[in-house]
């Protein structure tokens, strides 16, 4: 004959394992830390430091993808808008217009990109707009898959 389970207060019979008990209260305080994080303020609960100063970083070079065709200005060249005529119309192109200028020169060159985009037409409605200094002043136009 089998020997019945222990019983625990008033009687009742014991039948429920360490495991099980450490598994409820291990979800009693995920609960209860829960409901206390759900009324926590978003930002830290440490004292807030004194910010550092913003650190200035030079502008970085543009992500580009692969281009698969280039446009620049020049003698003998055809119009922006006839060579954008001549190019593929897939959907996944970008039409990237880059200019570059001088120091100093920054309202000629967004001058520049202004004409750039309106000689574009609606290929250019959607075009990446890079102005950045360099070495001499020059505009192109880049078709790409874009990297992003």
């Amino acid at each position: 004959m089998s020997t019945p389970p222990p019983h625990g207060l008033y009687g009742a019979p014991i039948a429920m394992p360490w495991q099980t008990i450490l598994a409820d209260l291990a979800l009693i305080l995920f609960m209860m830390t829960a409901a206390a994080l759900s009324n926590a303020p978003d930002g830290p609960l440490l004292p807030s430091a004194p910010k550092p100063a913003p650190v200035v970083r030079p502008p970085a070079p543009s992500v580009r993808g692969e281009p698969v065709g280039v446009w620049r200005d020049g003698p003998g060249s055809p119009g922006l808008a006839q060579w954008l005529a001549q190019q593929a119309r897939d959907p996944r192109l970008r039409v990237s217009i880059l200019v570059r200028h001088l120091a100093g020169h920054e309202r000629d060159a967004l001058a520049r990109a202004e004409a750039l985009v309106a000689k574009a037409g609606a290929r250019g409605a959607g075009a990446r707009i890079v102005i950045e200094p360099g070495r001499e002043n020059g505009t192109s136009v880049v078709l790409a898959y874009d990297a992003e």
